[in-house]
């Protein structure tokens, strides 16, 4: 369900979704609905929007597919696929289940890649600590990289940045076709001066995410600087070893309005990542609305957004910068320098692009 826009992957969909409309593209939307019920907001920009239920039973674990491609196969979602002879764009290769049938091989289809997929569920696997949940992680990557081979019956497929562009090209060669990450932003919105926090915001049910927190608690523990840590998910376990330090708090975020002013606010952003895998909107996030952003390889490299944050991988030097920022201005230098870079995450170029390829 590409609506609310309020993380990662729903984000690239919905501004793909508003972007195509908006150059005169009209758009059938089929998505699976998870309990939030049909979303009038779509229909601004859908020509049509068919809902469909996910079959999310246990017992589709053991299927040979992925499970996450198993739960989506919908015989409703095929047929209604048939009814016409529209190009198709396939929002993640979990989508594909129609293209397991050959009533498409006379389709244009092209297939958005979110993540490399298998090498994603490796890096869930990594930092989970739960055993169960570990072991579902592990399965999916193999089912996945297996499952991958599918993309050879699709017409293109558009990688979501450079690192993931390189791989699917020497596997699927012309067919990989680079288009970066959509987005809300057209400026920069970041606030000159200085701000008296650090903050961390992400999507707290996703276990890379929970181990970059309890990593920057170990980093923030050691200083005497208040870190936010904030989500629109409360993790108890998270929560109970965030009240053990006066100098860091957690924000329960209800909307984006919310998570904008606290951007704006912050002195610096702590983003470190344990997965290079996707650009992460995290990222976009803070360099379109924010002031210093402190990364890791991980999260930083092959984005060609090196250049306009600070790096560190230790938890010492993590505490070096920090202490450095923390006494700086944000200028309209550096503003100027994220202008310059960010040109090349420009949504309307990556728009025209599927459209020259659906036509």
């Amino acid at each position: 369900m590409p609506f609310p826009p309020n993380y990662g992957g729903v984000i690239d969909v919905f501004y793909k979704i508003k972007k195509l409309k908006e150059l005169g593209v009209k758009i059938y939307l089929h998505t699976f609905e998870y309990g939030k019920g049909e979303q009038k907001e779509l229909l601004n920009y859908c020509e049509k929007v068919y809902y469909y239920k996910r079959n999310t039973s246990l017992k589709n674990i053991f299927s040979k597919l992925p499970y996450i491609v198993k739960t989506r196969n919908n015989s409703s979602l095929t047929n209604n696929l048939l009814a016409n002879t529209f190009p198709i764009l396939f929002e993640g290769l979990h989508t594909t289940s129609p293209l397991l049938t050959e009533k498409f091989k006379n389709r244009k289809t092209i297939v958005r890649t979110h993540n490399i997929e298998h090498n994603y569920y490796q890096g869930l696997s990594n930092s989970e600590t739960n055993i169960v949940k570990k072991l579902f992680f592990k399965s999916e990557s193999l089912k996945l990289k297996k499952y991958q081979e599918l993309l050879n019956k699709v017409n293109y497929i558009l990688t979501i940045s450079p690192l993931e562009h390189t791989y699917f090209l020497s596997k699927f060669h012309s067919k990989a076709i680079y288009t970066p990450v959509f987005h809300q932003f057209t400026e920069i919105e970041s606030t000159i001066g200085k701000g008296s926090f650090a903050l961390y915001h992400g999507d707290l049910r996703v276990s890379d995410n929970i181990r970059a927190c309890y990593f920057l608690i170990k980093v923030f523990s050691k200083i005497n600087y208040q870190l936010i840590i904030a989500g629109s998910f409360k993790d108890i376990s998270l929560l109970n070893e965030i009240s053990k330090y006066s100098n860091i708090s957690f924000y329960h975020i209800l909307n984006f309005k919310e998570l904008k002013t606290l951007l704006q606010s912050a002195q610096i952003n702590v983003l470190p990542t344990f997965q290079n895998t996707g650009i992460k909107l995290k990222l976009l996030n803070a360099l379109y609305l924010s002031r210093f952003c402190i990364v890791n390889n991980k999260m930083i490299m092959n984005t060609g957004l090196e250049s306009i944050c600070t790096i560190a991988n230790s938890k010492t030097e993590f505490i070096e910068k920090i202490n450095t920022l923390s006494n700086l201005e944000f200028t309209n230098k550096q503003i100027n320098e994220r202008k310059k870079i960010l040109q090349k995450f420009n949504t309307l170029k990556s728009t025209q692009i599927i459209i020259d390829l659906i036509n």
